[in-house]
């Protein structure tokens, strides 16, 4: 017999590494600035990211286990997505140069339908 094929482990693992992605590139375009918390640079960016990137980790993790602490985080990952894509074409279109090239913007817009869509798989498998 085959196991289940669980396709929010596969949309949580695909979309997580575009959020990743992301995060890498954040460090390049200096994404503390944006949230006006310049004091931090990038040695506090990289010490906040290891509790959030634990934390993707093992929501992938306990999602493969079916455990409910996994449908939590992967809403909160989807939901960081969700807020990714927002606030980034947000001040793309006030005209900030931060992610403004066509890379970044396709791993956003890549983002965009991932995180909506890991949603409605979690709220699925919540039910």
């Amino acid at each position: 017999m085959l196991p289940e094929f669980n396709v929010l482990f596969w949309v949580y693992l695909i979309n997580s590494v575009f959020i990743i992605n992301h995060e890498i590139d954040s460090a390049f375009w200096q994404e503390w600035k944006l949230f006006k918390l310049d004091s931090l640079g990038i040695k506090g960016f990289l010490i906040i990211h290891f509790p959030l990137l634990f934390a993707v980790l093992l929501g992938l993790l306990l999602i493969d286990r079916g455990l409910v602490a996994g449908y939590i985080i992967s809403l909160i990952v989807a939901t960081s997505g969700i807020f990714a894509f927002l606030f980034h074409f947000y001040h793309l279109r006030k005209g900030r140069h931060e992610f403004n090239n066509w890379l970044s913007k396709l791993i956003l817009i890549l983002i965009f339908p991932l995180s909506l869509l890991q949603v409605v798989l979690t709220v699925i498998k919540i039910m």
